[in-house]
């Protein structure tokens, strides 16, 4: 091949580089070894307010149009390892997207000679799982404290017209109809009541259909339902999962995950970032996930109780104490059991024991 047919295909492949930046649909950009912006594509473009004069200009020049903390960092580590590195960001307008940080390799010359940037749109995922998460909680909280409520009046009620039918007292011709009357309206009292808090939401809360479940799935949920407290907080969470599917309620399992999570990061001291190790295994006939945290832990005495609806460890952070008895409801209620383990000022570990069939 001769020098004109070379410079020919370099033309033609820089034409369709252009033509491609130009035409797609996603904030793209184009970063080379040393840092230097060289190609963004229009969406980029409008998202991040980059201007044409920025090309050829140092990353460093621009970091401000972008805001995120590391993100030199992260292509650096890109660069010198050659894998590929995906997050969740969140720019300055408050969108949420998926960051994917991909090495530009020269085949030749086997070196990594850039990145490729792209960003996804996640936020409406992300205020969905957020909503999704509220409602769960209200809803189960809502019935769950019907029934309680409700069923020790009704009882209450049951007790005291029986002791009334004892009465010796006959002169009355209206007592007999009266209570007659009433007792058929307590009757259906019941009946509805039964109908609201256990036939249809046993259905729905105890006897939803068990699938097959990928844990690093539901915890990237869970990663996105949270991310503003993970971000404020610049908490850390591992992973160390032995199993990664396995037979549950898809639902409740996220909520198990949410409040462990979720109580892990809200007490976690602020003098200290949260750090939070989330482990699956097996155990004899169980599965085994463990969410353990670097907290402020707690004492024999809070252990005893803190499944308890509406106990909570401490009443310096705010809660519902409603968090780890929905877990504890919804693990009892699957047939398996918890085990804590927890010191103060030593943090806590969780273990979920979930049967396997």
């Amino acid at each position: 091949m001769n020098k004109d047919n070379k410079i020919e295909d370099l033309t033609q492949l820089n034409e369709d580089l252009e033509n491609y930046f130009s035409n797609t649909i996603v904030p793209q950009l184009f970063v080379d070894a040393d840092l230097i912006l060289r190609k963004f594509t229009p969406p980029a473009m409008k998202q991040f307010d980059l201007k044409p004069e920025f090309i050829g200009m140092s990353l460093e020049n621009v970091r401000g149009n972008f805001r995120f903390p590391t993100f030199i960092n992260n292509i650096n580590t890109v660069m010198a390892t050659g894998k590929i590195l995906e997050k969740e960001i969140q720019t300055t307008d408050l969108r949420w997207y998926q960051m994917n940080i991909l090495p530009y390799h020269v085949r030749k010359e086997n070196r990594t000679n850039g990145v490729i940037i792209t960003f996804v749109d996640i936020t409406p995922r992300v205020k969905d799982l957020k909503e999704q998460e509220r409602l769960v909680l209200e809803h189960e909280l809502l019935l769950d404290t019907l029934a309680h409520d409700i069923k020790n009046p009704l009882l209450v009620l049951n007790l005291t017209f029986g002791l009334m039918k004892e009465v010796k007292d006959k002169n009355s011709q209206k007592f007999l109809p009266l209570m007659q009357n009433h007792e058929k309206s307590l009757i259906e009292i019941k009946k509805i009541i039964h109908d609201l808090t256990e036939s249809r939401w046993e259905k729905q809360k105890y006897q939803a259909s068990s699938e097959l479940v990928d844990l690093p799935s539901i915890l990237e949920d869970v990663r996105l339902s949270l991310a503003q407290q993970l971000i404020e907080t610049d908490a850390i969470i591992r992973d160390d999962l032995a199993v990664s599917e396995f037979n549950f309620v898809r639902r409740k399992l996220r909520s198990v995950l949410y409040n462990l999570i979720h109580n892990a990061v809200k007490y976690t001291p602020e003098t200290r970032p949260p750090e939070i190790l989330v482990r699956s295994f097996i155990a004899g006939d169980y599965i085994v996930v463990s969410v353990k945290d670097n907290g402020i832990g707690m004492g024999a005495e809070d252990k005893q109780t803190i499944f308890e609806k509406f106990t909570r460890a401490t009443k310096l952070v705010d809660g519902s104490g409603v968090g780890l008895y929905l877990v504890n409801t919804i693990v009892k209620q699957a047939g398996g059991k918890i085990d804590l383990i927890s010191e103060p000022g030593q943090g806590t570990e969780v273990k979920i024991f979930l049967k396997q069939s």
